[in-house]
């Protein structure tokens, strides 16, 4: 009796201009879709938007623009955490659940177009919440920048949000689906008060000042600020943080994912 063995053959290479066009298509259709969800779309850019309308203008007009103008940093970290925690997290969780992930991988698509195409969602998102917030501080609340000061800060919107992508993803692999948005919930809102975005360092007690520097939205929060022109400690220290927590929920998101599925 003779033994038949099946040798798996590796796929051909892709062209480099034919990858190319497929992690552009990934990305399109990842943004496409989400941006036709108005259950995601809405609160993405509306909450960010509405509490510095609330808080940082109406309720503030008679602090001046330098109080709105800190807000704008503050509230634009807020709004940058929110794609990268449930445009990933609670995406891919619920996708692992349903079996939309198991049938991504069967698909002939470049390996890591499906992780590449949300991080591109999620940063198209976050240009529009800075965009929103900057028409509102520069119309509204007359907070004087320069040209050069609201691309840094559409920058480091767009920027920031990956290290946040990449413990979503951490999350979207350790939990089922139904219990993503609570998970996502419990790290979000106790970090975005922890970090200073809903008032100032100073103000909350000396314990949680200075375990404030654990949490990767209190470096962001600082290069918001010195987007804006307020900030006084130097860059390089908050980006290599940053790149740090990327880098390791990442590897760390990576290594469940191949092991759960």
């Amino acid at each position: 009796m003779s033994v038949i063995t099946i040798h798996r053959v590796p796929p051909l290479p892709m062209p480099p201009r034919r990858l190319l066009g497929a992690y552009l298509m990934e990305a399109r259709s990842e943004c496409l879709r989400y941006f036709r969800m108005p259950g995601f779309l809405l609160p993405v850019t509306l909450f960010p938007t509405m509490f510095y309308l609330l808080f940082g203008i109406v309720m503030n007009r008679q602090s001046g623009a330098e109080t709105a103008r800190y807000l704008l940093a503050s509230y634009g970290v807020f709004g940058v955490m929110s794609p990268g925690l449930f445009g990933f997290g609670v995406s891919l969780a619920m996708e692992r659940e349903n079996g939309l992930l198991t049938l991504k991988r069967a698909l002939p698509a470049p390996p890591g177009a499906y992780l590449l195409g949300k991080m591109a969602m999620a940063m198209l998102a976050s240009g529009t919440v800075m965009a929103l917030l900057l028409a509102l501080a520069v119309g509204v609340a007359h907070v004087q920048l320069g040209v050069l000061q609201m691309l840094l800060f559409l920058l480091m919107g767009m920027l920031g949000v990956l290290p946040f992508c990449a413990l979503g993803m951490l999350v979207g692999t350790l939990v089922k689906g139904q219990g993503a948005p609570g998970v996502i919930n419990i790290i979000y809102l106790p970090m975005s008060f922890l970090s200073g975005l809903w008032m100032p360092l100073s103000t909350l007690p000396s314990v949680l000042q200075q375990i404030a520097p654990i949490w990767p939205s209190t470096h962001l929060r600082e290069l918001a600020l010195k987007t804006v022109g307020m900030g006084q400690s130097p860059a390089w220290p908050h980006l290599l943080v940053l790149a740090a927590y990327g880098v390791g929920f990442f590897l760390l998101a990576s290594r469940r994912l191949h092991r759960v599925g």
